[in-house]
């Protein structure tokens, strides 16, 4: 419970997005009552957690035109034709940034890509309130992303709450123990640890090392951040990952189905519980 006692908002451009994402979700808000009927009438997308599963280390590619730590990485990037490389290079999972200022990205990708493609996808933004979890399953979303750091533990576990009720999973992520305690608290499912810090942009590749071992083997647990080559992701199945999710680097490369295809073959190892 002391854990939770010291958490307090988020610095740095974490903070600043965060603050950003309370605008847009008021702004949402205001169209609530359409949101909650879309959300109603959206059939089921495919399971996220299963998908994540398989005998080798899960691969969730991200559709990624921009971030405040790269800047530009592919500015006219089609979220379509991204996402069909992806799985056809062997991801099992497609994660899409929505945050429209930090990330150029936008809803109507999300859309645009579960339409086009079978696999489950991610809606990948800064979620603040109940309301952007609403909008998240009338576009179509598998999961939805929640950062423990970004959310105080009531939110969070209303968060959780709300999610579960719409059918819609959710991938608590964390980067250090307390976040670890408080998802696990919120009753996780899947859980990833990020190593950068997203206040201050640095990354520390030891992060995932430390605390996804920690994590209980009836979890889903993914490694975030920092990944380039076939060694990275064979350094995060050797402490347990179930999956990994990659995003500057194969939305940067030229041939993005190939690159993915380098990452995507690497035998998964069973965490102790």
């Amino acid at each position: 419970m002391q854990a939770f006692l010291r958490w307090t908002p988020p610095g740095g451009t974490l903070g600043t997005i965060c603050r950003e994402s309370e605008a847009r979700a008021a702004r949402l808000a205001l169209r609530s009552a359409d949101l909650e009927r879309l959300a109603g009438a959206t059939p089921a997308a495919p399971s996220l957690a299963a998908a994540l599963k398989g005998t080798h280390v899960a691969v969730i590619a991200e559709v990624k035109r921009r971030s405040p730590s790269k800047g530009a990485i592919v500015p006219g990037l089609d979220a379509v034709a991204q996402a069909r490389a992806y799985a056809e290079g062997g991801a099992v999972a497609i994660s899409v940034l929505t945050e429209p200022d930090h990330f150029s990205g936008s809803l109507e990708d999300l859309v645009a890509v579960r339409a086009a493609v079978g696999v489950p996808a991610l809606k990948k933004d800064f979620h603040v309130r109940p309301i952007q979890l609403v909008e998240a399953r009338g576009a179509g979303a598998s999961a939805a992303l929640l950062i423990a750091r970004a959310l105080d533990p009531d939110r969070l576990r209303e968060m959780v709450e709300v999610g579960r009720a719409l059918g819609l999973e959710l991938l608590i992520e964390i980067r250090e123990e307390g976040e670890l305690d408080r998802a696990l608290e919120a009753g996780a499912t899947m859980i990833g640890v990020n190593n950068r810090d997203l206040e201050s942009l640095v990354i520390d590749p030891t992060t995932a090392e430390r605390l996804v071992p920690r994590i209980p083997s009836s979890i889903v647990a993914i490694a975030e951040s920092g990944m380039k080559t076939r060694a990275d992701v064979e350094r995060y199945a050797a402490c347990g990952a179930d999956a990994v999710l990659v995003g500057s680097s194969i939305s940067g490369a030229a041939d993005p189905s190939a690159a993915t295809r380098t990452l995507a073959a690497v035998p998964r190892s069973r965490r102790a519980d």
